[in-house]
């Protein structure tokens, strides 16, 4: 018997049938809309950035993100028909850039712990606007792999890489990773992708008080004037398996604070509406940016929320389409694309989730409770990458 009401509720189902938890269904309307390019949610923001997680494994056990106390040998991952495959990808990557997005940036885990990435790039890189333009494709790596593979990503139509790196002293980069994989490695791979034309490459370094904190002035002077955007990004509280206390975390102000003992710095406006990060500019004897000497940026996704111009969604490697960082619950496209659903009627569901949200954790954490542990747990980043 057919359904007589205009919209359709797709349960959202694991493997074997077991129903989610906490998972409210995704509402496909039957009479949809074509879209226009142009997706806003309840608070007027656009949807401009897609993050796609390609695999939920790393070669790499940071303490901030997937400890080893967790994420130890026996820990299930998920099984490879688990996961979205290259063209159910690019599926739904190509219904989210007919609703507007404009930037793919592919994560993990480690992305390049994923077979025949290449691939998958070279079918993303196909894809256009509606205006007819290619996407902003990039990548944030770990480095581990990056020597290697550099030319190969830029030869299957990566524009560019963000490349994880928390200090440059061997013995903490090595404690920090907890697998001891020498910092040089990751700087190898950083020069392979100058080589290969992924820039402009950024640095992230995730600063834990008291950890890598002595780590910001070498890490400014090493990437000064090199062409590579260092990025100092305050230790977040993502998930609920990196013990994270406000204790740890060391507020992009003093970050700033500190630079400023060394350099002469000037502020500089966005690159882009929505940008995370606060950009600073070497400046020169009459306090004008530098361009030489480069620049840097802050990342304070604590201390000053970036919530009101958020124009991210982000699908992790088993089709969940999460809506904030810092949420509880996905809701399963897979199921959409494994399903007798056209692009229109998956495109109608994402119109409904995007257009109803109104996620602003970032800005109202100052007012919750303390997190006892006992209300719902958030995302892991590792699981969503960032």
């Amino acid at each position: 018997m057919s359904d007589p009401s205009p919209h359709r509720y797709i349960p959202l189902v694991q493997e074997g049938g077991k129903a989610l938890l906490q998972a409210p269904p995704i509402l496909l309307n039957a009479n949809t809309t074509a879209p226009s390019g142009l997706l806003t949610d309840a608070l007027a923001r656009p949807l401009r950035d897609l993050r796609i997680s390609v695999t939920d494994r790393c070669n790499f056990r940071c303490s901030y993100c997937m400890p080893k106390a967790i994420f130890h040998k026996d820990y299930p991952y998920l099984p490879h028909h688990a996961l979205l495959s290259f063209e159910e990808i690019t599926r739904i990557a190509g219904i989210f850039v007919a609703h507007g997005v404009q930037k793919i940036r592919l994560t993990g885990g480690e992305p390049l712990l994923r077979k025949n990435i290449e691939v998958l790039i070279e079918q993303l890189a196909s894809l256009r606007t509606p205006e007819g333009k290619p996407l902003d494709l990039t990548l944030t790596t770990n480095g581990s792999l990056l020597a290697r593979k550099a030319k190969a990503l830029k030869s299957a139509g990566l524009q560019r890489v963000t490349v994880s790196l928390d200090g440059l002293d061997d013995a903490v980069f090595r404690s920090m990773n907890d697998v001891d994989f020498p910092v040089q490695d990751v700087l190898d791979g950083i020069e392979a992708a100058k080589q290969a034309d992924l820039g402009p490459i950024k640095v992230n370094m995730v600063v834990k008080r008291g950890t890598n904190d002595h780590e910001i002035i070498p890490m400014a002077r090493h990437f000064k004037g090199s062409s590579v955007i260092l990025r100092f990004i305050e230790y977040m509280d993502v998930g609920a398996t990196n013990g994270w206390r406000m204790n740890d975390v060391l507020p992009s102000s003093e970050v700033i604070a500190r630079l400023k003992q060394e350099y002469s710095l000037c502020p500089l406006e966005p690159a882009s509406p929505g940008e995370t990060a606060q950009r600073w500019g070497y400046a020169n004897a009459v306090g004008q940016h530098d361009t030489d000497a480069g620049e840097f940026g802050v990342i304070s996704s604590v201390t000053q929320a970036f919530c009101s111009d958020c124009n991210r969604a982000r699908l992790s490697t088993e089709g969940q389409l999460y809506l904030c960082l810092f949420a509880h619950q996905g809701h399963d496209l897979r199921s959409l694309v494994r399903g007798d659903f056209t692009d229109a009627q998956i495109a109608s569901g994402i119109s409904h989730l995007w257009g109803t949200r109104s996620d602003r954790y970032s800005q109202m954490r100052a007012t919750m409770a303390p997190d006892l542990g006992t209300g719902k747990r958030r995302v892991e980043m590792s699981y969503i990458g960032g």
